[in-house]
C-alpha cells in the first residue's frame, strides 16, 4: 500500500505499525520513524509530542485491525453456523493457523509489547489487556449459553496465547504443531459441553 498520499498523522502511524510490529519498540527508533514515513520532525511531534504517545496509538490502532480481521477470519470459516452443534470453538484453530501462515506473522502485539516494554509506557498494558478481554467476548460468543461460558471462552483465550507464542518461535512446522496442539486443547474443551 502506496501510503504517500496520505495525511502525515496516517503515514506516521501506519509507518510506526509496520516497523514496531516488525521489529519491536524498542529496536524502532522515533527518527527511523519519521524518515520511513517522509515527515519532519517538527510534523511528528506535532502529531505525537512522545515516543510513547506513539506506542499507544499504535497499540489502539493494531487493536482495531487484529480484531476486525478476527471476527471477519471466523466469520469466513463458518463459526455461527457451528454454535447449536457446540463445535464453533473447534473454528479458532483454522484462524490461528491462517494468521501463522501470514508471512508478516511475528507474534502478538499485545503479547509482545507488554514483554518489550511492561508498564515503562503509561497505558500500554491497560490497551492490552483490554484487547485480551475483547478478544474472550468474541470468543465467548461462540459459545452457548452455559453457566461455564466465560470459563470456557477464558480457557480457550489462553490456549489461543499459547499457540502464538509456540508459533512465533519457530518456523512453519512449529506453527503447525502449535494449531495441532490448539485444536487439541479446543476439543477437551468442547467436550465439556456435551456434558454440562
Amino acid at each position: 500500500m502506496d501510503i504517500s498520499a496520505l495525511p502525515a498523522r496516517e503515514r506516521i502511524l501506519l509507518t510506526a505499525h509496520d516497523l514496531f510490529y516488525a521489529d519491536g519498540i524498542r529496536a524502532t527508533g522515533i527518527d527511523r520513524v519519521i524518515a520511513t514515513s517522509g515527515v519532519t520532525k517538527v510534523t511528528f511531534y506535532r502529531h505525537f509530542p512522545s515516543k510513547d504517545d506513539l506506542v499507544r496509538a499504535f497499540l489502539d490502532h493494531r487493536h482495531g485491525l487484529w480484531m476486525a480481521w478476527f471476527v471477519d477470519a471466523l466469520g469466513r470459516r463458518g463459526a455461527q453456523r457451528h454454535i447449536e452443534g457446540g463445535q464453533a470453538l473447534m473454528v479458532l484453530a483454522d484462524v490461528m493457523a491462517e494468521w501463522f501462515a501470514d508471512p508478516a506473522f511475528r507474534g502478538c502485539a499485545f503479547i509482545n509489547s507488554v514483554v518489550e516494554i511492561g508498564a515503562s509506557v503509561a497505558g500500554a498494558t491497560g490497551i492490552a489487556r483490554e484487547h485480551k478481554r475483547e478478544m474472550v467476548e468474541v470468543i465467548a460468543g461462540l459459545l452457548p449459553d452455559v453457566p461455564q461460558r466465560m470459563a470456557l471462552a477464558q480457557a480457550a483465550a489462553l490456549g489461543v496465547d499459547g499457540a502464538i507464542v509456540k508459533a512465533q518461535m519457530g518456523d512453519a512446522a512449529l506453527a503447525r504443531e502449535a494449531v495441532d496442539d490448539l485444536r487439541r486443547l479446543l476439543q477437551a474443551l468442547t467436550a465439556t459441553l456435551a456434558v454440562a
